[in-house]
């Protein structure tokens, strides 16, 4: 019942009131037997009316303004088509999470030689690889099949548990992609469980609304060094209007078992230097540091201690086919040290991302040279059809814009659309040395990767996006020599084992 409707109804009852009153009074000068007849309509009436004032009373304190809920009451919502549960007092909710990613590749590339001749490899001691880098598989993979449910306990308690079904290039077995617990009842919030603590500009966006479908390389690749999914970690978070800041204690995956486990810290910084009616600036510093690394064997102090390895590696920045083109291989290592500089712009439907990677090894037990790694991108999206990315500093992170017209035919709305490009370096070379010579003591030829792509993105509504995408990519890099591939496929030193190719993709993604 309406403000208006209520004053409405009052007044009409207060008038008949009146004339209930009037009426009583005039009766007075006409006979008792008509006085009595019309004396006990108006009470009648009087009746009626009061009781009418009585369910306006009731109403109007039962308005959904004035009404308080009851912690014992049930909701259920449906928005965006993500089922979700909560008491009236919303100290306690389960919302229902579904994330679905298809994606179809071409790979185009010069057609594949025998191997004693064609030298394109991927990584060292794969001999699978070996064979796929000459001819890279098209197709399709289910890239992420996930569900799960995330709420709140009490008010003051988050929770998050999403299970993955499997994907991620190759039909993997099922693995816990999440499962914390976080409090926020003290001025920083506390995160513990299995998840991905971010670790980077690139990793602050969720994977559903990056501006590609995967990372840039050498994000993807420190992203894995103490963070990535399914991670034990406690973490802390907390923010401001313009600045944000998280830090946090990692160990190994949940699909990781070692004889000593990792020990990872991810810490991250950020501020909005400036910010304005539609624009912001981003600026941020990362590191993503192993203190000491998984031991892969039995701690002899005889024989110097187990072996800690670390291995710097990826893809292409896609996953329809699994081949890593570049790779540092096993490197006994006493710890890692990665700092990553971070940059962003928003202007209304425009934004620009770009981060700067150094990545620091130090060996165990070695006199040969610590190496040293670097990487970068730069990043770009325009959204044609008006909307802007979305920045929060819970997060500090640019996400997918959302449509303001989600699509609908009949009605002419198209959701909305966006042009991205991006251009990565990836250089896990180290004393690399030039093309046909043998390589140096403690020289790591890991090789370097440079990627051209293009997209578009298209929005149709919350739940439903297509993309597509082309990608250039450049893998320079030279062989060891030896037995670093496998033996009897390894070419001579000095070789080129790299490759020029094309990629063309296109994903599904269907999110609630």
């Amino acid at each position: 019942m309406t403000v208006a409707k209520t004053a409405f109804r009052a007044a009409l009852i207060a008038g008949a009131s009146l004339l209930v009153t009037a009426g009583a009074a005039s009766a007075q000068t006409t006979s008792p037997d008509d006085a009595s007849a019309r004396i006990a309509a108006l009470e009648a009436q009087l009746a009626a009316l009061q009781k009418q004032v009585s369910d306006l009373k009731a109403a109007t304190a039962a308005s959904p303004k004035d009404a308080k809920p009851s912690p014992n009451t049930t909701s259920v919502s449906l928005a965006n088509g993500r089922p979700t549960f909560s008491t009236g007092d919303g100290a306690f909710s389960a919302s229902l999470r579904g994330f679905f990613q298809a994606d179809a590749a071409l790979y185009d590339q010069s057609a594949a030689g025998p191997l004693a001749t064609d030298f394109r490899r991927g990584s060292f001691g794969d001999a699978t690889e070996n064979d796929r880098a000459r001819d890279l598989s098209d197709g399709v993979n289910v890239r992420r099949a996930r569900f799960g449910i995330e709420g709140k306990v009490f008010g003051v308690f988050d929770y998050n548990m999403v299970y993955d079904f499997g994907g991620s290039g190759t039909e993997e077995a099922g693995k816990i992609s999440s499962a914390w617990l976080q409090y926020n009842g003290l001025p920083m919030r506390v995160r513990a469980g299995f998840y991905p603590h971010p670790t980077s500009l690139e990793d602050a966006a969720s994977f559903t609304g990056s501006l590609f479908p995967e990372r840039a390389s050498v994000a993807e690749t420190v992203r894995g060094v103490a963070g990535g999914d399914g991670r034990a970690t406690i973490g802390v978070f907390n923010n401001g209007e313009r600045w944000t800041f998280s830090a946090a204690v990692t160990g190994n995956t949940v699909t990781t078992q070692t004889f000593d486990e990792q020990l990872g810290f991810i810490g991250r910084f950020s501020v909005v230097p400036f910010k304005g009616d539609g624009w912001l600036v981003h600026t941020g510093v990362n590191t993503n540091l192993v203190i000491h690394p998984a031991k892969g064997g039995p701690d002899v102090a005889a024989t110097g201690g187990a072996v800690t390895n670390l291995r710097l590696r990826d893809r292409p920045e896609l996953r329809v086919d699994g081949t890593r083109l570049i790779d540092t291989g096993n490197i006994d290592a006493d710890s890692l040290n990665a700092i990553g500089l971070e940059f962003g712009a928003l202007r209304k439907n425009v934004f620009v991302q770009a981060e700067y990677f150094d990545i620091k090894v130090k060996r165990r037990n070695s006199t040969l040279p610590d190496p040293k790694f670097n990487g970068w991108y730069v990043q770009a999206g325009w959204t044609l059809t008006g909307e802007s990315r979305r920045y929060t500093t819970a997060t500090a992170g640019f996400d997918a814009p959302r449509p303001a017209k989600p699509f609908d035919l009949k009605k002419g709305d198209w959701g909305a659309i966006e042009l991205a490009a991006r251009y990565s370096n990836f250089d896990l070379d180290y004393l690399a040395g030039p093309a046909g010579s043998a390589p140096v003591a403690g020289a790591i030829r890991g090789g370097e990767q440079n990627i051209l792509s293009l997209g578009v993105n298209w929005y149709l509504n919350p739940v439903v996006s297509l993309s597509a995408a082309y990608r250039n990519v450049e893998v320079k890099r030279l062989s060891p020599g030896g037995l670093a591939f496998v033996a009897g496929a390894t070419p001579p030193a000095g070789a080129q084992v790299g490759q020029d190719l094309d990629i063309w993709s296109v994903r599904t993604q269907y999110v609630f």
